[in-house]
Formats: structure tokens, sequence, C-alpha cells
């Protein structure tokens, strides 16, 4: 990770876990599945402010300007010749990451525009690549959207989390093509 992705992460991550932030926004890691998912949808998306931050919130010009540096970088790192994404997933204890509130951050971006998405999540390709982000979602009870069992739940989630890195920039070359 870069010098200044890292100064700008600690920034936004600073202001998002202090009394300033507006309550409704978004974490660091749920930001940064958000503006990935954001850089991967074909169409500019108005009013995202809204959705990572809250409706109708002021934030600080800083705080603005960081997103969008962020958001370049992610862009540039999935645009380059050789697809990049270092995506901000929080680590365990015991070592391993967690990605859930990242892909959960990257499907409200997705929530924009559903008609862009659903088409892909439709088409083979699309489903096959979103798979490692959606296993990451559960219900209000704790319960895998897949009926994925308990005892297979951690396992599944270790290996979706893996695969977030690589599939995440064979989306956003697809979504680019439509």
């Amino acid at each position: 990770m870069s010098r200044a992705m890292t100064d700008i992460l600690t920034e936004l991550d600073t202001y998002l876990r202090s009394n300033d932030r507006p309550p409704d926004s978004l974490g660091l890691s749920d930001l940064d599945g958000f503006l990935t998912g954001l850089v991967c949808t074909p169409k500019p998306v108005a009013n995202w402010a809204d959705a990572a931050f809250g409706a109708g919130v002021r934030v600080p010009k800083r705080i603005m300007e960081l997103t969008t540096q962020r958001m370049d970088q992610i862009a540039a790192g999935l645009a380059a010749a050789t697809p990049v994404l270092e995506p901000v997933f929080w680590q365990a204890p015991e070592g391993h990451a967690i990605a859930m509130d990242w892909c959960e951050g990257f499907m409200e971006a997705v929530k924009l525009d559903v008609a862009a998405w659903d088409t892909f999540g439709q088409s083979a390709i699309g489903s096959k690549l979103m798979m490692p982000i959606l296993v990451h979602m559960f219900d209000d009870g704790g319960n895998s959207m897949f009926g994925i069992a308990e005892e297979d739940i951690d396992q599944t989630l270790e290996v979706a989390a893996e695969a977030v890195p690589r599939v995440v920039p064979l989306i956003y070359r697809e979504m680019r093509q439509r």
C-alpha cells in the first residue's frame, strides 16, 4: 500500500471514528467497498455522498476531497494495464481478512443503479463474478442469504474474501463493456 493511500485511509478513518462524523455515515471498510462499487458502476451516480454519509448531511470539504482521492486511487488501480485492487478489509485477531463490511458497502453502491447491476448479475459471467461479494450478505437474523451452513461459514467467507481482489477488476472490466 502506498504512503499516499495509507495517509488518505488514516485520515478518513480518524474522521469516521470521531464524534464529528454524521451518525449515518459508512465506516472505513464499508466506504471503501462503496467507492469501489461506484467506480465499477458504468454511469456516474448522482447523490452518492448521501448514501455514504447520510442524506442532506454536510461533510467537511477535506473529507470529501479525501473520499474523491480514494475513489480516484481505486479507479486508477482498476483501469491499469495490470489491474490492482487493495480493498480495506478488517483483520481478525487470528490474522484472516474480514470482508463483510467492505462487501456490504459495495452492495450499497449497487443499489444506486439497480438496473445496470441486475442486468450484469443475471448474466452468466456476472453471477459468477459477484458471488465472492454476495456470499458475505446475511439477513437481520445473522443467517446466510445463500443458506450456507453455519459450520461452513468461516471457511466460505475466508475463501470469498481472498477472491474479492481478483474478481473486482474483472467486474470493472465487464461493467465498462456494457
